[in-house]
């Protein structure tokens, strides 16, 4: 990740938001950030920009009042990732997003090709058939490229139940998307 190459200049804005409580500081820290945050909850919100945006406020401003307690063992990255996966969870109790599903018509890209929109759809719809924690995890670790490591951080979780929920999710997507891996498949459903 080029990621890791920055983290000397994280270090250096955190130490100057805790020093003088530099809010130009934290400003840069956000517009950093605030995209792979915003991305991040707007997959785990199914693509409600809305409460991905309301819920990335949030994020920030937990961040703001814990940033003393970012001990460095982590990437800043992923512990923002942690937060805002924390306020996710937190939002889906108060609301029920459990229940709710985004309209997949919605996230997918129109202008894509007939036959990759059906894929989208397919993938999408498939992904919701998988367990909360299957969900997460290949959210994570896939959609969003971190490690395995940097996914049991964020979600909480001990390491081999990420490694056993991203074998078995993917396990899962391959045996339920069986018709994309034949080259002859067109998107045909009749």
């Amino acid at each position: 990740m080029a990621e890791r190459g920055i983290g000397d200049m994280d270090r250096a804005l955190i130490r100057r938001v805790l020093a003088s409580d530099d809010r130009r500081a934290f400003d840069q820290l956000v517009r950093r950030y605030q995209g792979m945050v915003r991305a991040q909850l707007r997959r785990l919100t199914h693509g409600d920009d809305a409460a991905a945006d309301d819920l990335a406020q949030e994020t920030f401003l937990l961040a703001w009042k814990k940033l003393d307690q970012f001990r460095g063992d982590a990437l800043f990255s992923t512990w923002l990732y942690r937060i805002a996966y924390s306020c996710f969870l937190q939002a889906r109790r108060r609301s029920n997003w459990g229940d709710v599903r985004g309209d997949d018509e919605a996230t997918a890209s129109l202008s894509a090709p007939p036959q990759r929109l059906d894929l989208q759809l397919d993938l999408s719809r498939a992904m919701r058939l998988l367990s909360d924690g299957e969900q997460s995890v290949l959210l994570h670790c896939f959609q969003l490229g971190l490690s395995h490591e940097e996914t049991a951080y964020v979600l909480d979780m001990p390491l081999g139940t990420v490694k056993s929920h991203a074998l078995r999710g993917k396990q899962k997507l391959k045996l339920w998307l069986t018709a994309w891996q034949h080259p002859d498949h067109h998107g045909d459903t009749a």
